[in-house]
């Protein structure tokens, strides 16, 4: 089976049709003792009569206005309405959140018109954005079962002029169609998705203007790879090393990426509980997270030039698998001892982190992105990752790109006080340290591996990347495609000042 990417729902402007599915929006006042609706409708919609009728049809529903609420009604002449709970004005990232519950509600539906006002270009763009990312299916490994009919293509009926709207709908398309490829990566079976296929898949996905060069596991072993290497070498799948660049003409700004591969994570020799061992095909989240990113900054053609790189291996038990106690070196000498081989992230990052910044020795930031510890779920919850780094203003333009993006990350510290815990009698440092704020203990080990002259953020994204719960705004379950809006955001930003 060779699975084809998702296709990605078509996006157009124009009037509301008379057949397919309309959305549109309502908010929830209460006034003494009743609720009243107020319905979101961009002009000509629906005919006054029928508005005054879904209002009426809606406060019998005893709707709250709570986010992912929505109601599926039909009007007298079959119509099918889906109206979705809309936050207070200003609110994009619950626009985007409510117009991503409309279209799972569209579930087996081929086109909807969406016709909810709206004011700016901000607002189209979340419409559009949470549309397309609850549009998604993921059935390409369903086989002969009947699979639900998708979202082919959404209307939006803004019923008015938009400013720069077609451009605001392309760059929608572009950015939210890497994080469906993201997506698709991360929900493949693990016997499907190897380091190999994935690089197969990658480059098939590549623009013109993205470069590629590929290690082999030889050439891993042989250049002195220890971390990637150590990880890799229980599997029967070899591990490898991408490396994508973008470099346009006149770049304002120079920024390498860096994201964990593991395409399964069984724990090494550190072998993890079976319940739950099935969500570690997701363990290779930042590295699908940085190739979507630059893939999208290339196509949006932002002026910023960007290495991404993506250390790739299955942590596999076998004869030769890496045990605990294994002193490794790391690209560039610096040794560790593997005191717990479930801790293998840190150590195919911090190959490729100092790998990185030996290529591109003029960077303005580099930022690691890895479903690194279950510390970060403990600290932070399912669906707000961690942010880290030795550099205060690059950390507060990322967090401002992430806000505006609508991915939750949140700051955390690096203590000193913990440093001395990774300290080994063998090596240069052991690859753990204190239980205790373990997720601040993995930043520090990563920090390791970067020059602190060099701005670096490491993104610890473990509890958003993958969504095991129910479905929720435009989140389906399995892999979200965390990460990607916000790197190419801060790209985005970053490249006009």
């Amino acid at each position: 089976m060779t699975p084809m990417p998702t296709k990605i729902t078509a996006l157009a402007l124009g009037a509301p049709g008379t057949s397919e599915p309309l959305v549109v929006g309502y908010r929830v006042s209460t006034r003494k003792t009743k609720s009243a609706v107020t319905l979101s409708l961009a002009e000509k919609a629906l005919p006054a009569e029928s508005a005054q009728w879904l209002t009426r049809a809606l406060e019998n529903t005893q709707v709250k206005g709570e986010p992912d609420e929505t109601r599926s009604v039909t009007d007298s002449a079959g119509r099918l309405i889906v109206a979705t709970a809309l936050p207070a004005k200003g609110d994009l990232e619950q626009l985007r959140r409510a117009a991503g519950a409309a279209s799972r509600a569209l579930a087996g539906h081929a086109r909807a018109t969406y016709a909810i006002e709206i004011g700016n270009s901000d607002e189209l763009a979340a419409i559009a954005e949470g549309a397309l990312l609850g549009a998604y299916q993921f059935h390409q490994f369903k086989g002969s079962s009947v699979n639900p009919k998708q979202l082919e293509r959404i209307t939006i009926a803004p019923g008015r002029s938009i400013k720069n709207s077609s451009q605001t709908l392309k760059r929608s398309e572009i950015i939210i169609k890497q994080v469906l490829m993201v997506r698709d990566l991360i929900n493949m079976p693990p016997s499907y998705l190897t380091p190999t296929t994935f690089i197969t898949l990658v480059k098939k996905l590549l623009p013109n203007s993205v470069k590629v060069q590929i290690k082999s596991d030889v050439q891993l072993r042989n250049e002195g790879y220890g971390g990637i290497t150590a990880v890799g070498q229980g599997s029967a799948n070899p591990p490898r090393l991408l490396h994508l660049s973008y470099r346009p003409a006149k770049a304002r700004r120079k920024y390498a990426y860096v994201g964990k591969g593991i395409t399964f994570d069984t724990g090494g020799l550190a072998l993890k509980p079976a319940q739950g061992m099935e969500a570690m095909k997701s363990d290779m989240s930042g590295a699908a997270a940085v190739v979507g990113a630059i893939i999208a900054i290339a196509e949006l053609r932002i002026p910023v030039a960007i290495d991404a790189w993506a250390p790739l291996a299955e942590n596999m038990v076998s004869e030769s698998a890496t045990r605990p106690s294994d002193v490794i070196s790391i690209y560039g000498g610096k040794t560790v001892e593997v005191l717990n081989p479930d801790a293998e992230g840190r150590l195919i990052l911090a190959d490729a982190l100092v790998r990185a910044v030996e290529v591109s020795k003029d960077l303005d930031g580099i930022i690691d992105v890895a479903t690194l510890t279950g510390a970060q779920i403990i600290a932070l919850g399912k669906r707000t990752a961690a942010v880290m780094g030795n550099d205060d203003r690059f950390r507060d333009q990322f967090l401002s790109a992430a806000k505006s993006a609508g991915e939750n990350f949140w700051p955390m510290p690096l203590p000193e006080e913990l440093r001395p815990s990774l300290d080994s009698p063998t090596a240069d440092l052991a690859n753990i340290g204190e239980r205790m704020g373990g997720m601040l203990v993995a930043g520090l080990f990563l920090r390791e591996f970067v020059p602190a002259d060099l701005p670096w953020l490491h993104l610890d994204i473990a509890g958003p990347s993958y969504n095991e719960g129910e479905p929720h705004g435009y989140t389906p379950v399995g892999g979200v495609g965390f990460a990607v809006r916000s790197l190419v955001h801060l790209a985005e930003v970053t490249s006009t000042r």
